[in-house]
């Protein structure tokens, strides 16, 4: 062979060699995907105007606004997409619908999970096709394991209520990893702890458990936070940052999720990477109750999972794919309120020191019952509010808000609340109640309005809303993710990347 030859044929080799690595450094071995449950716009804004009035600046001066250390994780990321969340029937979405939307690639009902809207036809899930091929799979939620999103992921539901039903789906998965919150109905008709058991799964319920999987990996485990606030949540993240160290932040379990897989990986002596997802759940419950301080802390705590993948990418860049979105948007948030027109005031968010939730469980349920009856016996005082020297401290010291301070149409919206709520009647027709209040606590709901109100957030909803939705992404073809696109096309990308083939796709 003559010397050019030679050459010729070396640099064809090295050109088929460079192809081929090129086209396997596309297919992300290591794939992230975060959902905000509730999480829009308006949510992400939000959260970086508190984040920058906490790191001492003003939400009001862009110089400070786009602070690096002032942006979240996910809106630094390289790649911005928008996508549109309606389910098969109605522009505004439930969480089920969006679930199957992202997981399966199919529009369906509102209410069913990985099925078509006859509730007749299962289809697998981005995290089965990916098990299938290899990867391990890890599903993290800040609610219940078998809620509606993380189940859209391992179950096939013509109903989301059935959540026992979801569960035994769960235990028979096979994924490697379940952490976050607990279990909704896991006793009957089937006991899932046992079906969890026979099938190989190890449950863990305390911190220092948990975080010694980073070190002593597990084929199969279930995490769950040692506090279940609320239908077998974790606690709101303000509330577990107010209430000692013994649980887990979503972050910290996201950590345990990647320790775990990617130690796991080198156990068996083959790395054929992971699917993890990861629901910031608690968004969407915060904004349903319109208490944007709550929202904010998920918002965040969501974010710092972000972070810990974003930690991995950099260890692994080409290698890794990290898709950040939400659902849905909840609550009607706006930027802006009437009573605040172009100014706003994140400084007073800073002062609420618990979520509506911990608040009506402990302070407001025990005051009620013990107060009730010295109130309501017949006569609606328009001063029943601010004769309650007890009521009026926990507003000052829990949200930050001064009777004093108030002006006289705020103080007569949270006496109407106080009434309804302690009494069940005030001097508001029913559809002003209904309008005022939705299915909320009237006064907690009120407070919290009062507090968003002046710090510059408004609320139109106690529902879902069909706005559009940001997407962020980063990592190999994070590109794909660009531009205005429906939910479904998400797992369809997400597909393609993977080389998992085209969705949806049948059980």
């Amino acid at each position: 062979m003559t010397l050019k030859r030679y050459l010729l044929s070396m640099a064809a080799a090295f050109a088929i060699l460079f192809l081929a690595t090129g086209a396997s450094a596309k297919q992300p071995k290591y794939v992230f995907f975060f959902l905000g449950d509730g999480m829009a716009g308006p949510q992400i804004q939000a959260a970086e105007a508190y984040l920058t009035t906490v790191n001492g600046g003003d939400a009001t001066a862009a110089a400070d606004l786009l602070k690096p250390e002032n942006r979240l994780n996910m809106s630094k990321m390289t790649v911005a997409g928008l996508q549109t969340t309606c389910d098969a029937h109605r522009l505004i979405t439930d969480s089920a619908a969006s679930a199957t939307a992202f997981a399966c690639g199919l529009k369906t009902l509102s209410g069913v999970i990985g099925m078509d809207e006859t509730g007749t036809v299962r289809y697998k899930s981005i995290a089965h096709l990916a098990h299938e091929s290899g990867m391990k799979v890890g599903i993290l939620s800040s609610v219940s394991l078998n809620h509606a999103t993380p189940a859209a992921y391992y179950a096939s539901v013509p109903g989301r209520s059935d959540m026992n039903a979801i569960a035994a789906q769960m235990a028979g998965s096979g994924y490697e990893f379940f952490g976050g919150g607990g279990l909704a109905r896991p006793d009957s008709p089937v006991d899932v702890w046992r079906l969890l058991d026979a099938n190989g799964y190890k449950v863990l319920k305390d911190r220092e458990s948990i975080l010694s999987l980073k070190e002593i990996p597990r084929d199969r485990v279930v995490c769950i936070n040692p506090w279940l606030q609320d239908a077998s949540a974790m606690p709101y993240d303000i509330d577990r940052l107010n209430t000692g160290n013994t649980n887990l932040s979503l972050a910290e379990m996201t950590g345990v999720a990647v320790a775990n897989l990617s130690g796991s990986q080198k156990k068996a002596r083959r790395d054929d990477g992971f699917f993890i997802m990861v629901e910031g759940g608690k968004i969407d419950w915060a904004c349903h109750a319109n208490d944007a301080r709550a929202a904010v802390g998920d918002i965040l705590d969501l974010d710092n999972a972000v972070g810990v993948a974003l930690d991995f990418y950099r260890k692994h860049p080409l290698q890794t794919l990290i898709v950040v979105t939400g659902d849905h948007e909840t609550g009607g948030m706006t930027i802006g309120h009437a009573t605040t027109a172009y100014t706003a005031d994140y400084d007073r968010l800073m002062n609420q020191k618990n979520s509506f939730q911990y608040f009506g469980d402990n302070e407001w349920k025990p005051h009620r019952a013990k107060t009730k009856g010295g109130i309501c016996g017949g006569h609606l005082d328009a001063d029943n509010l601010a004769s309650d020297t007890v009521m009026l401290g926990w507003m000052e010291t829990v949200f930050g808000l001064e009777w004093a301070d108030l002006n006289e149409y705020q103080q007569e919206k949270l006496e109407d609340a106080y009434d309804q709520s302690m009494c069940g009647s005030n001097d508001n027709s029913s559809a002003e109640n209904t309008y005022l209040y939705g299915d909320c606590n009237p006064i907690i709901v009120t407070i919290t309005h009062v507090l968003n109100e002046r710090a510059g957030i408004g609320w139109t909803s106690y529902s879902h809303t069909g706005v559009p939705v940001p997407v962020f992404a980063q990592g190999p073809e994070a590109h794909l993710f660009a531009g205005f696109y429906d939910n479904t096309d998400i797992a369809r990308k997400l597909a393609k990347v993977m080389n998992l083939g085209d969705l949806p796709v049948k059980k």
